[in-house]
């Protein structure tokens, strides 16, 4: 029989314990406390015995997991026990130290009672206790939508008996009148109109930071007093999905920021202006071997100063991998053939100012796998329990720099949250559209592998196709603009330049 289970330090003070029989704070505390003096450190053992008790322990960093059995007990059946224990622990703390442990010792007794029962090891994986522990209650989320619903229905009104207030209060002063008393806040002017100025900045203070997160919004004093708006039914709707878990306001500002990044000019932006786009389009088989890989470029113009409408660029192409380069109809096609120049067949015409003109293009497909520049391999393999994953990237691109790189892999539905074991950079799971989303904020010659492991029940096929986006800044194919000049004197112009390789399409089916 399993006494209790603790996680105590090595000097044998207890941060966690659990009790599955009857006993009392002083005599735990006092097995806890004898459990370090009784180990051999000359000894490999993985287990120490007394008169009456038997510890089968592991060492987890500077903490022990230590499983209290009596003497008849199972040793094998505990073993097994004390490993699916010590797995649990890197569920809830993210570090293996006390305060953590401590900060998270309701999350970790809930997850032992489901391991034992009075005593004796129940039938489960890790995968159902996370299930378990993480059940929820439907009523509970009706419950919490509609109690939010009322909530801010009862902010409303009360900003509009506020702002009816300080309206008679106004008016009362613009014609010299006492202020009429309202309700229980007093007949007189002053005293009306302070309780007014209150209930109006008490609201608005507490309404500030629901503003504040979306400055793309409105935010004028009549919309927000308004009832009955359109814009409440979409906002009862986002707090449904909220109180379900659905990060929508965190989805939705992560793409927002993206796009972003990637549409916002540089601060330095020049007369002669150049955007270098990439984008990439690529399916690669699960058991390797690149099924077809297409990437399509473009350098577009912006110029916005008529005297620097008569240019030439001057473009360095460094490409070795064959890409298929094609000029405008009215760029001169033997120039740039002969001097990598680009400029207008007629020299004394010029290109169009303020708008973007797109002056040269290339494209490159192929089947070479050695052209991948970031390779994913996603290896599942089934257990006892369901499937272990295992996931790595490696850039093969070393000259690229990936940022906001996030792999996404389909999971099983119903089958609760993914167990994960190692991984290099962050994971989400989104429950909803049963995806985990490894998140990685930098991928570049400095940290240019890593992987991900992680177990839950389901067939190898269902964690497949698995997608990949990032941004970059450095484009894939080395096709640069090093140089502009002016048609006429050949004097060099400033210009600015603005990089971008986006993928279209990246899959492992």
């Amino acid at each position: 029989v399993l006494l209790a289970a603790a996680v105590c330090t090595k000097a044998g003070k207890a941060i966690v314990s659990r009790q599955f029989v009857e006993m009392t704070r002083t005599r735990i505390e006092g097995l806890l406390a004898a459990f370090p003096k009784l180990m051999n450190t000359g000894k490999q053992h993985t287990f120490v015995e007394t008169e009456s008790v038997r510890y089968v322990y592991q060492p987890m960093e500077k903490l022990y997991m230590v499983l209290i059995t009596t003497k008849n007990s199972n040793i094998l059946e505990d073993l097994e026990t004390l490993r699916l224990f010590s797995r649990v622990i890197p569920e809830y703390c993210r570090a293996l130290e006390e305060n953590e442990i401590s900060e998270h010792c309701f999350d970790l007794i809930f997850a032992f009672d489901e391991i034992v029962a009075l005593g004796y090891r129940e039938n489960v994986n890790l995968a159902q206790i996370r299930t378990f522990t993480e059940m929820d209650s439907h009523e509970e989320k009706v419950f919490r939508a509609v109690r939010e619903t009322q909530e801010r229905e009862a902010k409303a009104e009360m900003r509009r008996k506020a702002k009816e207030l300080q309206q008679a209060r106004r008016d009362a002063e613009r014609q010299g009148k006492k202020a009429p008393g309202f309700g229980g806040f007093g007949s007189s002017a002053v005293s009306g109109g302070t309780t007014a100025a209150m209930i109006t900045e008490t609201i608005i203070e507490t309404e500030k930071p629901k503003v504040a997160p979306a400055p793309a919004r409105p935010s004028g004093p009549s919309k927000a007093l308004k009832l009955g708006a359109k814009g409440k039914e979409v906002d009862n709707f986002v707090d449904k999905l909220k109180s379900e878990g659905e990060n929508i306001m965190t989805s939705v500002g992560k793409r927002s920021t993206e796009a972003a990044k990637v549409l916002t000019p540089p601060v330095n932006m020049e007369s002669v202006h150049m955007k270098i786009e990439e984008k990439i389009s690529l399916t690669c088989g699960r058991d390797g071997g690149l099924q077809n890989m297409e990437l399509h470029g473009m350098i577009m113009l912006h110029i916005s100063d008529e005297k620097f409408a008569r240019i030439r660029l001057h473009v360095e192409n460094e490409d070795k991998r064959g890409v298929q380069l094609q000029t405008h109809p009215n760029v001169d096609k033997k120039l740039f053939t002969a001097e990598s120049q680009i400029g207008l067949k007629n020299p004394e015409k010029s290109f169009p100012i303020n708008s973007d003109v797109g002056v040269l293009k290339w494209r490159l497909q192929t089947t070479e796998e050695s052209f991948i520049p970031l390779t994913i391999n996603c290896w599942p393999s089934e257990s006892g329990t369901g499937c272990d994953v295992n996931i790595e990237y490696e850039l093969q691109e070393e000259s690229l720099e990936l940022n906001d790189v996030i792999i996404t892999i389909p999971l099983p539905s119903g089958v609760g949250a993914p167990v994960i074991g190692e991984i290099d950079g962050e994971y989400r799971h989104d429950s909803r559209r049963n995806l985990l989303e490894w998140c990685l904020p930098v991928i570049d010659a400095k940290n240019k592998s890593g992987s991900l492991e992680f177990s839950i029940a389901g067939q190898p096929s269902d964690f497949f196709p698995v997608q990949v986006s990032f941004i970059s800044k450095k484009n894939y194919c080395n096709i640069q603009v090093t140089k502009v000049t002016q048609v006429d004197g050949n004097s060099p112009v400033r210009f600015s330049t603005e990089t971008t390789f986006l993928v279209d399409k990246y899959e492992i089916l």
